[in-house]
């Protein structure tokens, strides 16, 4: 037990200390999207994928606005989009890397696949790629419009701001049987953990980045077993507070209805999520067993107890790695950038 409270000291220490510079300097109005000099980025990522900061400066200099311009409009007519892009991200970075695979749509694609069947933001991203096409036609990968509508997105709902490296190309292919690699909201912390650790991200990496659940919906489904016959028993499960789960029981009686995976402040991007875990009302099984798990319990409760402003810097530098995983540079001949976001090239 002392190890585990030195251990979040330690890193309560680096998430205190190290992020904050680095986004007060990267966000909006702080200096620019990546500082002047090329060595501050080190301190969000190692650029080793070829990516750059500058990537569009110069062959599609209003990339970035034409993308914070088009999710503005689609978000403002529909708020639930914000949460909705995000989530898509997490289902792309989540499978095979960060490379618009989740967006082909064709038989047997991620994106037909049963577990995929809810997501959202598809025409989206197709309306932000028919733009670019007009002023930048052939230069824009479906993948990195994707890691900069999530972001700015995030950023609109009062979440953080990080800084994004460009220069991905997309996957030529996309295969429904790769999903199962997504975590579900079933699965315990040492599956999760391994699957974060495959991607090379670590335990502060899950704790935080389970945060995102501090927006948007869970399907009904996801979540009955705990509802009404859990383990066989005919109640619910008992690590869900009562008057939460009475709630849950009234809401998810049909399989396709949706429930907020923050009960308290479903649209703000705050800290919540934790102090919800602390007061055993996670939504999904995932999420309350992080308070279970003595590995992630400790970090648990630092964010609960910690200014919320704390959770979203750490979330921006966890972000900031997530979106490097498995990523498709030119060099790479098994990549492309697509000119129509849901058909490779060789299709269209």
């Amino acid at each position: 037990m002392k190890l585990a409270v030195v251990s979040v000291v330690v890193l309560l220490v680096i998430f205190v200390s190290w992020p904050v510079s680095a986004y007060q300097k990267d966000s909006p109005g702080g200096g620019g999207y990546g500082g002047d000099e090329e060595h501050d980025t080190n301190l969000w990522f190692p650029l080793d994928n070829l990516l750059s900061l500058s990537y569009y400066d110069k062959i599609c200099p209003d990339f970035e606005k034409i993308v914070d311009t088009k999710v503005r409009e689609w978000t403002k007519t529909d708020p639930s989009l914000g949460p909705a892009l995000l989530r898509l991200l997490f289902h792309d970075c989540g499978v095979t890397g960060c490379d618009a695979s989740v967006l082909l749509d064709h038989e047997g694609s991620e994106r037909r696949s049963p577990a995929s069947k809810t997501l959202r933001g598809f025409e989206l991203i197709d309306d932000i790629k028919a733009e670019l096409e007009k002023s930048c036609r052939g230069l824009v990968s479906c993948a990195d419009i994707l890691v900069a509508a999530s972001r700015d997105a995030t950023y609109q709902l009062k979440g953080p701001y990080w800084p994004n490296a460009y220069g991905r190309r997309d996957s030529k292919t996309s295969y429904a049987r790769d999903v199962e690699k997504v975590p579900s909201g079933r699965r315990d912390v040492t599956a999760l953990l391994e699957t974060f650790q495959s991607y090379g991200l670590n335990i502060l990496d899950l704790v935080v980045l389970s945060g995102a659940h501090t927006i948007g919906k869970a399907n009904c489904g996801t979540i009955q077993s705990r509802l009404y016959n859990f383990n066989g028993t005919s109640e619910s499960d008992p690590s869900i507070n009562p008057e939460l789960a009475d709630y849950l029981r009234r809401k998810c009686r049909w399989a396709s209805e949706t429930v907020d995976l923050d009960v308290k402040t479903p649209v703000t991007f705050d800290n919540q999520y934790y102090i919800n875990l602390k007061n055993h009302e996670g939504v999904l099984t995932t999420d309350q067993e992080l308070l279970k798990d003595p590995r992630t319990a400790p970090l648990v409760d630092a964010f609960a107890t910690q200014p919320s402003h704390m959770f979203r810097q750490q979330f921006a530098v966890s972000m900031a790695k997530l979106v490097n995983v498995g990523v498709i540079t030119g060099e790479d001949r098994i990549g492309e950038i697509r000119k129509v976001c849901s058909k490779s090239n060789s299709k269209h």
